[in-house]
């Protein structure tokens, strides 16, 4: 299982940019799927994730109005927007997700990153004038 990200980049505070994660080689319906990001010198942190079924999402509350999670089952994508940015939102975005054996919710597996078995490469963010 592979995720590609993409989107990442230089942007000025109060900016925007929308993130995307591309499934490789398996079907991402199924996947309840998130967003981490991890700063230089910092443990890694759950941003948002969103459910296979009905689209419920979860957001850490530092992004909560800023970030918009959602998921195009027939792209097998699933995107991040993110409007309002902030330097401290400058960071190493990853997407990630459990494997359908592991039991665990939503909030669960975005709070601890270590519930999450395929990452992604990563894409950088750079919020700064």
């Amino acid at each position: 299982l592979q995720f590609v990200e993409s989107g990442g980049g230089l942007v000025q505070p109060g900016g925007s940019l929308r993130l995307s994660c591309a499934a490789s080689g398996f079907t991402l319906d199924s996947y309840m799927v998130g967003w981490f990001r991890q700063a230089p010198g910092k443990e890694h942190e759950g941003v948002s994730c969103i459910t296979s079924s009905d689209f419920s999402a979860y957001y850490a509350d530092s992004v909560k109005g800023r970030f918009t999670i959602s998921r195009d089952n027939a792209k097998n994508t699933v995107y991040l927007q993110m409007n309002s940015l902030k330097p401290e939102d400058t960071a190493v975005y990853y997407c990630a997700a459990p494997a359908l054996w592991r039991i665990t919710t939503l909030q669960a597996m975005c709070v601890n990153p270590k519930k999450n078995d395929y990452w992604g490469q990563g894409t950088q963010v750079t919020v700064s004038s």
